[in-house]
This record gives C-alpha cells, structure tokens and sequence, in this order.
C-alpha cells in the first residue's frame, strides 16, 4: 500500500489560485491511477479529479472542469492539483487517494491522508 499526504491548501480570495500537492512513498505509486476527492463539512467525500497512471487521460468533475488540472510526476511520486478561478463553493478538505479506474474513480486505499484544507472568501 501507498502512504499519501496531501498538502497545499490554504485560504485564498475568490477568483485566486493554489496548488495541492499528493506525495506518496512506497515504490508502486506508478503502478496506480490517482484521484483528488474533497470532502465539505457535514458530507461524504465526493470526486473531483483523476489522472491514469500514464500521466496522460483525465477526468474531472463537472463542478471544476475548465478551472482545475490534475497533473502527476511518477519521477517523484507525486501528484498535483491545479486550481485556478477559485469560489467560495470549493472550499472543503482535499485528499488523494488511488482510484480503481480514472472513468469509475472508486478509491482504492482504506487509510486516507490528512487532507488539506482549502477556504475560498467571497
């Protein structure tokens, strides 16, 4: 299994940019297809983005299509989220989890990292 911590958030002005960071240790982070969930308080995890493990194909939520892009360096186990014209609806814990397919984008691992939080002001 991959360990994964997330990083990156912060609090940002509506129309802002950040970056997230997924690293992962252990050898196989190439092996998988990774995703970005985000999870608002009081709800369940919901699917924001996904890359194939070719670094190639994407998917992405209809919510943050055109705005977000998801993007990986399997040279050094990491992934990245790109979020640009940000909006006070974005804000939520983020995490990083392998998916099982970028089109089904079902997490694989149990454990999840420790998310990071993302606050967008009007």
């Amino acid at each position: 299994q991959v360990q994964l911590v997330e990083s990156g958030g912060g609090l940002v002005q509506a129309g802002g940019s950040l970056r997230l960071s997924c690293a992962a240790s252990g050898r196989t982070f190439s092996g998988y297809s990774m995703g970005w969930f985000r999870r608002f308080p009081g709800k369940e995890r919901e699917f924001v983005a996904a890359i194939h493990r070719n670094g190639v194909s994407t998917n992405y939520a209809d919510s943050v299509k055109g705005r977000f892009t998801i993007s990986r360096d399997n040279a050094k186990n990491t992934m990245y989220l790109q979020m640009n014209s940000l909006k006070p609806e974005d804000t939520a814990v983020y995490y990083c989890n392998a998916v099982n397919s970028i089109s089904l984008s079902n997490p694989i691992f149990d454990s999840w990292g420790p998310g990071t939080q993302v606050t967008v002001s009007s």
